[in-house]
């Protein structure tokens, strides 16, 4: 992002109101914001209560699925490495060539490869934790083999969500074991990532699809498990994913994670923006449909950290046209990432109220732009 004391006068000027339409554009050019989406986002969806939701064929294809990102207004997509995997979950050049092609086509920036391994019954008892090392040895080569689709298709980070990596019942792992197969198979793919010139990021949830807790279940622990792969492979090679909805889940401050990882000097290698509640399952619902304060605290976190990268739709919108779904959740981001830079254009007049210790001094600085922004 670039902002600065001359663009910051346009919020009341060329941005004044409530930002729609064109007007998102120009606010996000302006200010430099990088806004994506993954490509799952443009549907079909599906869960376990429903095979699909959707009543008319639509085109799920990759090459689909980027046109309906495309056509959302959007700028960036996120991949999954399954897009290009044959039957033999081999790396598959004409579908590496079919993507790079559509990308092209409609100008889309490939800005990140996840790594999909958790829909895969061969890992349900995990990835680079299966407790069979013959097993744990294959998740490493899957998830090395996405670090260099990462390189081909020219994305600037590659992911790993550890879905099927935890456990559902209390002594069902060795948690100390667990813990170090996990570390172990990061330095690895860090590694890898870093001889690329890519940064690895890891991403942290609760639970889901695991039922008990999820390797990584909270940011602090993925930060941890970052700084200790960096002591080994160098500084900055593994960053950490926060996914907004994943920090809901556990009642966390999202804001709070982002100076918490500046302050350890971990990259955040990519959001995802979405919607949830505390203690619930992993909603992915349009961003900006629930706590406005704390959705702007956490864009004024992201200006205030300077975080370079991009903020990437991972929404599952199962009863809304996804190209619709899209473009709301890109707007209504915009209107809270304007109110946050109507704050930070008075962060004197807040640091000064945060230094008195009185939460209605702050309140004051605050319900302005939080409510008439």
């Amino acid at each position: 992002m670039h902002v600065n004391a001359d663009n910051l006068k346009r919020l009341d000027t060329d941005f004044a109101g409530y930002l729609e339409g064109d007007r998102v554009t120009a606010f996000f050019d302006t200010y430099g914001i990088n806004f994506s989406a993954g490509h799952w986002c443009a549907g079909g969806f599906s869960d376990r209560f429903c095979r699909t939701y959707l009543e008319e064929p639509l085109d799920e294809s990759p090459v689909g699925q980027i046109a309906r990102v495309a056509q959302a207004g959007i700028r960036g997509v996120e991949l999954n490495n399954e897009m290009f995997l044959d039957e033999h979950l081999q790396i598959c050049d004409d579908r590496v060539q079919e993507v790079r092609d559509a990308l092209n086509h409609y100008r889309l920036v490939p800005t990140n490869m996840n790594t999909n391994i958790w829909t895969r019954a061969r890992y349900r008892m995990g990835s680079i934790t299966n407790p069979d090392p013959v097993r744990r040895k294959e998740a490493l080569d899957y998830c090395l083999q996405t670090v260099e689709l990462a390189r081909l298709l020219g994305c600037p980070s590659v992911q790993l969500w550890p879905g099927s990596d935890g456990w559902d019942y209390h002594f069902e792992v060795n948690y100390g074991k667990q813990l170090d197969w996990f570390i172990e198979g990061c330095i690895e793919i860090a590694r890898k990532a870093k001889s690329y010139g890519l940064l690895f990021g890891t991403e942290a949830k609760q639970k889901e699809p695991r039922e008990g807790n999820m390797i990584l279940n909270t940011t602090a622990k993925a930060a941890l498990i970052a700084r200790t792969v960096n002591d080994v492979v160098g500084q900055g090679a593994m960053g950490v994913v926060i996914d907004y909805g994943h920090e809901q889940m556990t009642g966390n401050q999202p804001a709070d994670s982002l100076y918490l990882l500046k302050r350890m000097g971990i990259p955040i290698a990519n959001f995802h923006i979405n919607a949830a509640k505390y203690n619930s399952n992993d909603e992915d619902r349009v961003t900006g449909t629930d706590d406005i304060w704390r959705l702007a605290e956490f864009c004024y976190a992201a200006v205030d950290t300077e975080y370079p990268g991009w903020f990437g739709e991972d929404q599952f919108t199962y009863r809304m046209e996804p190209v619709r779904a899209m473009r709301l959740s890109m707007e209504l981001f915009a209107n809270a990432m304007k109110k946050a830079l109507l704050i930070y254009a008075q962060r004197d007049q807040l640091e000064a109220a945060q230094a008195t210790g009185d939460a209605g001094n702050v309140i004051d600085v605050v319900k302005k732009p939080l409510t008439c922004g």
